[in-house]
């Protein structure tokens, strides 16, 4: 099966389907999806944005403050490769930073936003 293929298939099945297929468990119409599951993808943290100009900018420096659009106490939002999948709140642990996943997603709603 190509990549496009893969890919096509990935998208149409249900998502019960693909949770069975991350078993492992690949019976009958099932996908297997053991051939993904160790590709490397990118999980970020976003805390907040904000939009400035070129000028302000360039006037930053050690001890400038920048507001977010994001109040205090929201929840961070965490993506995958770009794509939305959970929120959550930081947390300490072992004197690192962590984040606490509050809200995740549906695998539903997240192959809907694929498309």
């Amino acid at each position: 099966m190509n990549a496009n293929n893969a890919e096509a298939a990935v998208q149409a099945a249900p998502v019960s389907d693909l949770q069975a297929g991350a078993t492992g468990a690949a019976t009958g119409g099932d996908i297997n999806l053991d051939v993904v599951l160790d590709i490397p993808v990118t999980l970020s943290m976003e805390v907040g944005r904000s939009r400035i100009s070129i000028r302000n900018l360039l006037q930053l420096n050690q001890g400038s403050v920048v507001e977010l659009e994001r109040a205090t106490g929201e929840p961070l939002d965490v993506y995958v490769n770009g794509t939305l999948v959970a929120h959550g709140e930081v947390v300490v642990i072992n004197e690192k930073f962590g984040i606490r996943l509050t809200d995740v997603i549906s695998p539903a709603e997240r192959i809907r936003k694929l498309k």
